[in-house]
């Protein structure tokens, strides 16, 4: 029988990350600086990995597999990968040039900090629904071990693809497709 095979995996940011870490509740609005991932110091900013596994994974939200696979297939391939990959550690932190991103306080849009985002979404029958988002400006990297367990459902060669096609198409965070694009820059 094969054995599992273990990637180290390198994402490059290619756009901003918006965050909206759900609180819990629909009634409990968190501020910004809430709605992002922390390190136990409470000022390295983190990706928890269950992030890549929905990315990976998601069948109720837009997911590489439900985007790229055969809809008739796509749900069993995404359970498999849930099944059968594991990504390591449980807190990711956001680097940059290799270093930790510290969070320091909000900065205005562009200045390479974390700004805040403040739009106004329309729910259907065009109720407004008001949201400000904290949002990690370029340049991130996250930097990952993914392990690949054998199985007849994933193979390597489909994850690596989901991540490359998945990484410009759908991104992670909040309003992917938006924010959160990524390449892979190491896969190895």
């Amino acid at each position: 029988m094969k054995s599992e095979i273990m990637r180290k995996v390198t994402l490059n940011g290619i756009a901003d990350i918006m965050f909206d870490r759900y609180a819990g509740d629909n009634k409990t609005e968190l501020p910004p600086e809430k709605k992002m991932y922390f390190a136990a110091d409470g000022k390295t900013m983190i990706l928890p990995s269950v992030n890549i596994s929905s990315f990976l994974s998601a069948q109720n939200t837009d997911s590489a597999p439900k985007r790229f696979l055969d809809s008739r297939e796509y749900k069993k391939i995404a359970s498999a990968i849930l099944s059968y990959t594991s990504i390591n550690p449980m807190e990711i932190p956001f680097t940059r040039k290799g270093k930790p991103i510290m969070f320091q306080g909000f900065t205005e849009r562009g200045a390479g900090g974390v700004y805040i985002d403040q739009r106004v979404a329309r729910l259907p029958k065009g109720i407004p629904n008001p949201k400000v988002r904290p949002v990690l400006g370029l340049p991130w990297e996250l930097s990952f071990e993914m392990t690949i367990f054998p199985n007849n459902e994933c193979s390597e060669d489909m994850l690596h693809d989901l991540f490359v096609r998945g990484g410009i198409a759908i991104g992670l965070g909040t309003f992917r497709g938006v924010y959160g694009k990524f390449i892979v820059q190491e896969w190895a």
